[in-house]
């Protein structure tokens, strides 16, 4: 009896990949091994610009990002992900200070999922990571059976038309063999 082989790499492939987006190196070093540890692979980036970049090199299904950098900055990496049509569901979760309401506001105005606030526990933020992916999941696979459904619905929609344009057809040579009927009466 053969035995499944067991395949690490294909494992660690199924483990839902985490982006972290932190312009700190130390702070950015710390979530990643907190998140790895949670069971995530992590991607890390330490601006909106590479961080960008990487989700289309390999796609992320979950994006951590700091609220405030020096450049171009948590709210307009939120703006960046949602205008793009490949990405624009990915979960953003967004991590900012206390003082960063006005920033956290604009923030979920422009689309992220959730922002923490400084400081959190560390098992909060990775359940709200796995609450986001699991809806992005729920999601992606409401749309997939929608389609499943449209294209039922189109397929069904064709064969009516078909079977409509066959009884027609009958219609017509039934009243084609009653004529000939009367006329040979």
């Amino acid at each position: 009896m053969d035995q499944p082989i067991f395949n690490a790499d294909s494992e660690e492939r199924a483990k839902p990949r985490v982006l972290i987006v932190e312009p700190n190196r130390n702070y950015l070093g710390l979530l990643a091994r907190r998140i790895a540890q949670a069971g995530y692979r992590v991607a890390t980036a330490d601006s909106a610009q590479s961080a960008f970049a990487e989700m289309h090199r390999m796609p992320p299904d979950a994006v951590v990002s700091e609220l405030t950098m020096k450049g171009t900055g948590g709210v307009e990496l939120v703006r960046m992900v949602r205008e793009d049509a490949v990405h624009h569901d990915l979960p953003l979760i967004m991590i900012g200070g206390k003082r960063e309401a006005v920033a956290a506001i604009n923030a979920l105005r422009a689309g992220a999922d959730d922002v923490v606030r400084k400081p959190f526990d560390f098992d909060v933020l990775i359940a709200r990571i796995a609450r986001q992916i699991a809806r992005a999941e729920a999601v992606r696979r409401l749309r997939d059976d929608n389609a499943t459904l449209d294209a039922r619905i189109v397929q069904r929609a064709i064969t009516l038309g078909e079977l409509r344009d066959r009884l027609h057809a009958s219609e017509a040579e039934r009243r084609r063999l009653q004529t000939l009927v009367r006329q040979s009466a």
